[in-house]
Formats: C-alpha cells, sequence, structure tokens
C-alpha cells in the first residue's frame, strides 16, 4: 500500500473535528511561514467561533485566575 493510501485511509476513520488539524499542518507543509501563521489564527478564530459550549464566553479576574492556579 503507497503512502498516499495509506493517509486516505486514516483520513476516513478521521472524526471530522480532527481534519481541521490535518488540513492546517498540510497546508503549513505547502505555504510560506507568515501565512502558516495566519492561516493558523484564522483557524482558532473559526474554532472559537464555531464552539457550541455555553460556558466558552465565561469571563474570570485575573485575581480569580491567580488563586485557583496558587499564584496569589
Amino acid at each position: 500500500m503507497s503512502n498516499r493510501e495509506m493517509i486516505a485511509r486514516i483520513l476516513d476513520e478521521l472524526p471530522d473535528d480532527k481534519l481541521g488539524y490535518v488540513l492546517a499542518y498540510l497546508q503549513g507543509m505547502v505555504i510560506s511561514e507568515e501565512a502558516q501563521d495566519d492561516f493558523f489564527c484564522k483557524r482558532l478564530v473559526e474554532e472559537y467561533l464555531n464552539d457550541t459550549d455555553a460556558d466558552k464566553d465565561e469571563v474570570f479576574s485575573l485575581e480569580d485566575c491567580k488563586k485557583e492556579w496558587g499564584l496569589a
């Protein structure tokens, strides 16, 4: 089995929520470093905007975070 065939088989088994990571990696192999950074950031924003978690917009103060992490 060729590498291309093995990759196709793995992609067929990969959950849709993981395909974005594969896409970013593959695009990174063929585009400039600056373009890679832009694509990565855009992908993070897309993932955040499409996230259905009701708690994603919950806000925490810096002081609360420091206390929780044992830094205060």
